[in-house]
């Protein structure tokens, strides 16, 4: 590595800077103004003067602090678009110029909505590649032409294998949370597109840690990567310090009454609940839409439609209330959410960072809540004091404790349900649920089915959880049996059972008699009798 530059400036200084003055193309420039987006965090505007010199970056921040732009930016500049001069002098005009590698679905979504924006007047084309949707449309996209392509690494190599992926002609690969990558085992699929890519090209790698396995990967791939943290030195922790954090040891029969009193305090606006199984997201969700609260759930046995209808729930302001597994924890990026609440105990200090990083972002204040099980005190213990929290011991919590109102600022005499003048989100109902052609579902259009909605692709797509989409369990989709095919079996006999007795198929068994272990007498009778 040619250098390591941190930031020691406070947020107000490099409030001074707008991007033009990093000279970043005026058609990014009026874009971002139109979307209200004037000055570059720290870690924008440490990284934009080297990315726009075309040099390999290792960006390190904090979660929440606006990674996206620090990458986007340069991408965006670098390509050549249709309405730009020597557009059709290039190798092979329409092919992806720059790739853009995540972790999770969710994450390409926001990333691609980010870079879209910050291109509205650059006629730039960007394309989302990713599992648990079909694959024509993607397909279609890539051979009418884009500029940049944004993706997860199962399906990109899916495409890259049927050859209409083409990477040869790419000048610039952004790795975005490298070590979520790293956790997913997704590494060899992401060194396998880089590998793709031409020698001489530009590459940049973000993320919120550094493991040695991601910067021994930088070492492979980078040419001389300058190692950027954007820090603020006022804020020394683990965590941003615009994050409140509390911990309470609290009784498991007892959290849905807790949570139902934190999403009436005052100030409170979209909130984040994170849960550990699929079946307690849907679980808390279902027994929030009882209690009067917009509330959607968003976990691996949904389809992808469901899963894309809920965070657009959640983005629209139709719902308040997000219940949802990791498999949304680095996807949803959207500035005010005011609360996030653990609902259990989280395995380690990453995944700890990770969520609570969902709150508290782009300068905005958060409220961090965990809940802590009996039998999780020795685990809580250990991430305390890796993140050294000084809570050691959290405070034993139930929905009538005086400090939960006092802390949180839930007003005196709140009850667990919400009051109905308060019922005021219109619901995850109002959203339009897309029929995306999902694959790997036994009813989707693709596969001559009609519903292409919620829940009909339980456990995800399974080729793309093979390749490296992630998911959270395995799948409990229905398989056609032998019997069925062959009109046999309970599934055939279900489907005869009202027929007349004469019409029926009258099947045989064989009766066997046993005297002292031994088979004295073997007879064939029909079933009905």
């Amino acid at each position: 590595m040619d250098g390591t530059l941190t930031s020691t400036e406070p947020p107000r200084q490099e409030e001074k800077a707008t991007f033009a003055s990093f000279g970043v193309h005026p058609d990014i420039v009026k874009s971002l103004n139109e979307a209200g987006i004037t000055h570059p965090f720290p870690i924008q505007a440490m990284t934009l003067p080297i990315a726009l010199g075309g040099h390999d970056i290792i960006g390190q921040a904090k979660t929440g602090t606006g990674k996206t732009l620090g990458f986007g930016i340069p991408a965006l500049q670098r390509v050549v678009g249709p309405k730009d001069d020597g557009y059709d002098l290039l190798d092979a005009p329409g092919a992806p110029q720059a790739m853009v590698i995540v972790p999770t679905r969710e994450l390409a979504v926001q990333v691609a909505g980010d870079l879209t924006t910050a291109s509205k007047h650059r006629g730039v084309r960007i394309t989302t590649i990713y599992g648990g949707r079909a694959y024509e449309p993607q397909i279609d996209a890539l051979q009418k032409g884009v500029e940049v392509v944004v993706g997860t690494p199962g399906r990109l190599i899916d495409l890259l294998k049927q050859r209409h992926l083409n990477v040869k002609n790419v000048r610039i690969v952004v790795l975005d949370e490298a070590d979520e990558m790293l956790d997913l085992g997704f590494l060899p699929d992401v060194e396998t597109l880089i590998a793709g890519t031409p020698a001489v090209r530009q590459t940049l790698l973000f993320s919120a840690t550094m493991p040695g396995p991601v910067v021994a990967m930088a070492r492979r791939y980078m040419t001389q990567p300058t190692h950027i943290r954007a820090a603020d030195p006022d804020d020394e922790g683990l965590t941003k310090r615009d994050i409140r954090q509390l911990i309470y040891r609290a009784h498991n029969l007892d959290k849905i009454e807790v949570v139902a009193r934190i999403l009436q305090a005052h100030g409170r606006g979209r909130t984040i609940i994170f849960t550990k199984t699929k079946r307690t997201a849907a679980k808390v969700a279902e027994e929030l839409v009882d209690r009067g609260f917009a509330a959607a759930a968003i976990h691996g046995d949904l389809g992808q439609g469901a899963r894309e209808q809920a965070l657009r729930a959640f983005r629209n302001n139709k719902v308040d209330v997000l219940v949802a597994t990791d498999v949304a924890a680095r996807g949803i990026d959207v500035d005010d959410v005011t609360h996030v609440i653990n609902y259990q105990c989280v395995e380690d200090e990453k995944i700890y960072l990770h969520r609570v990083g969902r709150t508290g972002r782009a300068g905005h204040k958060g409220t961090a809540v965990t809940f802590v099980d009996w039998d999780d005190m020795p685990r809580w213990g250990l991430i305390n004091k890796a993140l050294g929290l000084s809570v050691p011991e959290p405070v034993e919590t139930y929905s009538s404790s005086p400090h939960l109102y006092t802390e949180l600022d839930i007003p005196e005499g709140t009850k667990g349900r919400l009051p109905r003048n308060k019922r005021t989100h219109a619901g995850i109902d109002a959203e339009v649920l897309e029929d995306l052609g999902e694959t790997g579902k036994r009813n989707s259009p693709r596969s001559g089915g009609r519903d292409g909605g919620r829940g009909g692709n339980r456990g995800g797509n399974r080729s793309g959880a093979h390749h490296g989409e992630r998911h959270e369990g395995g799948s409990n989709r229905r398989r056609t049996s032998p019997e069925r095919a062959e009109g046999t079996g309970p599934e055939a006999a279900a489907e005869t059972a009202g027929a007349p007795a004469e019409a029926r198929p009258r099947r045989s068994r064989n009766r066997t008699r046993r005297r002292n272990g031994e088979v004295v007498a073997t007879s064939e009778a029909p079933a009905g009798e």
